[in-house]
């Protein structure tokens, strides 16, 4: 089971850095977007970060991912 978990990881650090070397950017960190949404959508995605003890920037990439 570990031998798996492990080879996932060795398969996810070479597409970084294939990745990297084809753009010349790495995919870790995060970015911050400007993004238009409805009023009631945020007050309902407040809510729920609020219930959830959870940002709401992190509640979001959680609903689209």
């Amino acid at each position: 089971m570990q031998l798996n978990k492990l080879l996932k990881q060795g398969r996810k650090a070479l597409e970084l850095l294939e990745y990297y070397d084809n753009n010349r950017e790495l995919l870790i960190g995060r970015k911050r977007i400007d993004i238009t949404l409805d009023k009631n959508l945020i007050l309902k995605l407040k809510k729920e970060s609020k219930e959830k003890n959870m940002p709401l920037s992190r509640l979001i990439e959680s609903k689209l991912v």
